[in-house]
């Protein structure tokens, strides 16, 4: 998934990013150092919860000390099931004290999908809220026995109680000390999902030295400040990254369990939040709601945006409604968050908010320059690093480059090349280092934040009854970024709706990826080689654009 950068390099570039050797160390301290240092002020809050840094720290540690008591401990597999919540985010950490792996699983997936990276990942423990309780439960019959399931409560889906051991259960008589656990920076601490080209999703392998060098890009973001971070995006994603590394900021989280933008305008006034980031769609529902002008958003720092590409007149409308807190960026999972930051300041003409001219529209559409962690390049197709204005594939050097695909040594070895990491995505940078992204090299849609690889959805098309041939694209829309669009080749005489078409395929990957719309056709276009043609298939659709993505 394609992430917002937290902060951008303020001289503008970088001469190079600290080495990896820098951050070779576990992270464990780094969530220790954050708990003792602001041991009496507030860390998590969560509806009518209200934890302290001390709390956290005695909850997660006594977690972590039940977890070991059940022979849970150094780089055995972990998940969370949940929607955001105070929680599930200290059972988290819980997991990581405990030296385990935390894989985050996104409840908007389909249950199948979730418990297929169960089982493919070997999970050894499980939270999981009460609301999905039956994936849950299919996962640990999948699994066979578990070192731990736990419900982490709430309101079960069908009213019925758990049979499963209750957090309350699972620490009591526990005391409050994590166990001592040796861990190296080479350590994976957790294996977020992105999509896989195969149809499968592949795990990224983020190491403890990985989220050090995050850790230390959001010290330097925050200086001196303790940010109140609104956390309303999914915490298996972005959030959860930026709050984990931002525990040594002293910074206040409060939860939300999904995006509802009444409540986000409500919590920001009500908790004078100063820093949250959301995608460019939910941004756009955000400039539209009707009674925005009635809230107080004074306390606002800096909205992040990234995930996907954004309207330059909708960031404009931003700039105009919010005043000078808009900070763009690009990362993706395998590079997380500081590949490219666009920073509040650079949205004006000299890098000056105060005069109220926004910087010329190249900037705007650009996602900034290098981040203090890492060094941007752009390569051709040869591997030479090419000049300012040449376009190519955007190469990253920098410690939060991940490790690479768990299990999967050659798919890792095809985004590598020469000491760089490959993105995947086409853009061009300027003279003064600002980089924009023009096309994407990868056969991947990115709607509304999230990552859809179209042969994923072409695999469950081509799996439903009726359809002799199908391709799978993103075409521009304004609500999304991206939307996916199917064209299909119906099978000899068969009759086929949209609305079939769409709910078949929701039903077996979930509505993100489920096409918004389908095309049906006779025939597909095919290049020389006699592979379908998507450029074709996409090219009428972005007909005019400055991007194609």
């Amino acid at each position: 998934m394609t992430e917002a950068a937290g902060g951008a390099n303020p001289a503008g570039g970088s001469a190079g990013p600290p080495g990896i050797a820098e951050f070779d160390r576990s992270f464990l301290p780094t969530i220790e150092q954050g708990c003792r240092e602001f041991r009496d002020g507030v860390c998590v809050v969560f509806r009518a919860e209200t934890y302290t840094y001390g709390e956290v720290d005695e909850l997660s540690a006594r977690i972590a000390r039940a977890l070991a008591a059940r022979g849970f401990g150094r780089g055995m597999k972990g998940a969370i099931y949940s929607l955001n919540s105070a929680l599930a985010f200290i059972a988290a950490l819980g997991l990581l004290r405990a030296g385990g792996t935390w894989i985050p699983v996104n409840p908007r997936n389909s249950a199948r999908d979730n418990v297929e990276i169960l089982t493919r990942f070997g999970c050894e423990a499980l939270f999981f809220q009460e609301a999905f309780r039956e994936p849950a439960t299919e996962a640990r019959k999948a699994l066979g026995e578990l070192r731990a399931a736990v419900s982490l409560g709430g309101a079960s889906a069908a009213g019925v109680p758990s049979s499963a051991e209750t957090l309350d259960d699972f620490i009591a008589d526990v005391p409050p000390e994590a166990p001592k656990v040796e861990m190296k920076g080479s350590d994976i601490l957790t294996i977020p999902m992105t999509g896989g080209t195969t149809g499968l999703p592949k795990g990224v392998m983020l190491s403890h030295r990985n989220m050090l060098a995050i850790e230390y890009a959001m010290r330097t973001r925050y200086a001196d400040r303790r940010p109140v971070i609104l956390c309303a995006a999914p915490m298996t994603h972005v959030g959860g990254r930026i709050a984990l590394t931002s525990m040594t900021s002293g910074a206040r989280f409060v939860i939300l369990e999904k995006v509802d933008l009444q409540v986000i305008l409500r919590t920001i006034e009500k908790e004078r939040i100063t820093s949250f980031f959301l995608p460019p769609t939910a941004i756009y529902s955000l400039l539209d709601q009707p009674n925005l002008d009635d809230f107080d958003l004074s306390s606002l720092e800096s909205l992040s945006y990234g995930s996907a590409p954004m309207s330059l007149a909708r960031l404009k409308q931003a700039l105009r409604r919010f005043g000078p807190i808009m900070r763009g960026g690009f990362g993706q999972t395998e590079c997380p968050m500081f590949i490219a930051g666009l920073p509040q300041e650079d949205h004006y003409e000299g890098r000056d908010p105060s005069s109220g001219k926004l910087a010329p529209d190249r900037i705007l559409r650009s996602v900034g320059r290098s981040t203090v962690i890492s060094e941007v390049a752009i390569m051709d197709d040869d591997g030479t690093i090419l000049g300012p204005g040449e376009r190519g594939e955007i190469v990253v050097k920098g410690p939060n480059v991940s490790e690479g695909y768990y299990g999967d040594p050659e798919e890792t070895a095809k985004i590598r090349r020469n000491g760089w990491h490959l993105t995947g995505d086409i853009g061009v940078l300027d003279d003064d280092g600002y980089l924009t992204i023009v096309d994407r090299k990868k056969d991947m849609i990115i709607t509304g934040g999230f990552n859809v690889y179209s042969t994923e959805v072409e695999q469950a098309l081509l799996a439903m009854p009726g359809i002799a041939l199908a391709a799978v694209i993103g075409v521009p829309s304004e609500r999304w970024g991206e939307e996916v669009r199917a064209v299909v080749v119906p099978a000899a005489g068969a009759e086929l709706s949209e609305a079939e078409v769409i709910a078949a395929v929701k039903e077996r990957l979930g509505g993100v990826k489920a096409p918004k719309s389908v095309e049906f056709v006779d025939d597909l276009p095919r290049t020389a080689v006699g592979k379908i043609d998507k450029k074709r298939l996409r090219e009428p659709h972005w007909a005019g654009r400055t991007r194609q993505v």
